[in-house]
Formats: C-alpha cells, structure tokens, sequence
C-alpha cells in the first residue's frame, strides 16, 4: 500500500492557517458493510488517545501475516494478522499519521529498538516505534504483582540506551497502528507487540463532545464497547521510565 492512500500527499495548509490550527490530520482505511475500502481524513483535536491509535509503527515495520512479513504501509484492512496467540485475525482498521516539530520546534519522540536487542531476531532489523507503541514484557520485579506472566509495557519505558534507544525526529515522520476484529498480541519485527485497543471504558474520560469527536476516527466501530475486551494486561503509555521492565 502507497503512502498517498492515507492522503500524505495533500496540499498543506498556507503557513498563517498552520499558526492557528489546534488539529491534527488523523488518516485511516477499513471496508464498510459491503466489504469496499474506504478512506477517511478528519481534522481533529490533538488528544493523547487519538495519537497512540495513529502512531505506533513507523513507515517499513515488518507485520507478520498468513501471507509473511508485510510492511506496515502495505496493508489494508481483510489482511489476516498473526497472534501471539496462534491463528490469524482480520485487520478491521489501518490508522495513519505524519508528525513532526510543533510550533514550539519541539520533534517527535521516538523509540528504536536495535536488532538483536532481546534475543536473535527479537527484532530482526531496527525497528523505530512511535509514542502509541508497547511491548510484551515479563517483568520479574512486577510479576508478582501484576498476577500474570507478561505485561504489555510502553516501548519508551524500555528505553536503556543501548538495547532502546529514545530518539527526537524534527522531520516529519509517519506511523501506522491496526485494530484487529479483536485485541491481539501481534507480530512486528519478531517483537510482540498489541493491536491497538483505546483501553476498558474509555469513554469515561470524555464528554460528550470529546467523545463523539475520538470515535469519529474510527468509522468502523458503532459504539465505544465495540472495542471488545483486552486480550492482555497492559501499563498505561505514561508509565514512568526507568522501569524493570526487560
């Protein structure tokens, strides 16, 4: 799948509307009843949970398929992604968005995880991921706590330097994320990492207003507990760094 399917490719706003814009552009692609793919692009305020669903993989992360590795910019929703769990489970929803410095000149934070940095393979080539990104982790310090043997943990809590590394890009960047039919550990670069999934009763957290403006970014979904329930434990994206957790 080209990068122009998301619309990257559209005039950019003259720099005076730039100034005064408090949106961002959220892209994604899913198939409406009748199985067609669709395309949508919404203007839509900035919040942390519409950024973690858009930008979890940059542009070249290999996700594993019943058809093998596919570069995250390739698929389209109907592709059967491969779980951790065993099986294969439709993509419902590709999500997509270029960041880059705000107005402040502040860049985008990103994490690059190095080849080989778990175990042979784990990942099998630098793997750069964005701010809505986790990992499985097996915590030993939290497992007795957590009460299960693995915990999705956000990447930039991995972050040690060598293995992890936090970057800021001041270019643009561009990431991908999924939903699948259901939250699923998947495969990206031979790393276990999730589909995205916005967390049980989100919808709390915002009004009515708010509300209705997140859920237009996924037009495949009718109600917030379409969602469906979370296949793993996970630690919120603002965990603290430095935490045990390799």
């Amino acid at each position: 799948m080209s990068m122009h399917r998301f619309g990257v490719d559209l005039p950019s706003a003259p720099p005076a509307a730039r100034a005064q814009e408090a949106t961002r552009r959220y892209s994604c692609l899913w198939r409406d009843a009748e199985g067609r793919l669709m395309t949508q692009e919404r203007h839509l305020p900035p919040l942390p949970l519409l950024d973690a669903a858009h930008a979890a993989f940059a542009h070249g992360a290999l996700v594993s398929t019943s058809r093998g590795p596919v570069a995250v910019e390739d698929l389209v929703p109907g592709d059967m992604i491969v779980t951790a769990a065993g099986g294969a489970v439709p993509a419902v929803w590709i999500g997509s968005i270029t960041l880059g410095a705000d107005r402040s000149g502040e860049g985008t934070p990103l994490t690059r995880v190095m080849a080989d940095a778990f175990g042979l393979g784990r990942p099998m080539a630098d793997l750069v991921m964005g701010p809505g990104a986790r990992l499985l982790s097996r915590p030993c310090r939290l497992r007795a706590r957590i009460g299960a043997d693995g915990v999705l943990s956000p990447v930039h809590a991995m972050a040690d330097g060598v293995h992890a590394i936090r970057m800021v890009s001041r270019q643009p960047v561009t990431f991908y994320h999924l939903a699948l039919r259901r939250h699923a550990v998947i495969m990206v670069n031979g790393l276990e990492t999730e589909s995205f999934h916005p967390g049980a009763g989100f919808e709390r957290g915002y009004d009515d207003a708010t509300l209705r403006q997140v859920m237009a970014a996924f037009p495949h979904i009718p109600k917030p507990c379409d969602f469906g329930p979370m296949a793993q434990m996970r630690l919120p994206l603002d965990a603290p760094e430095a935490l045990d957790l390799v």
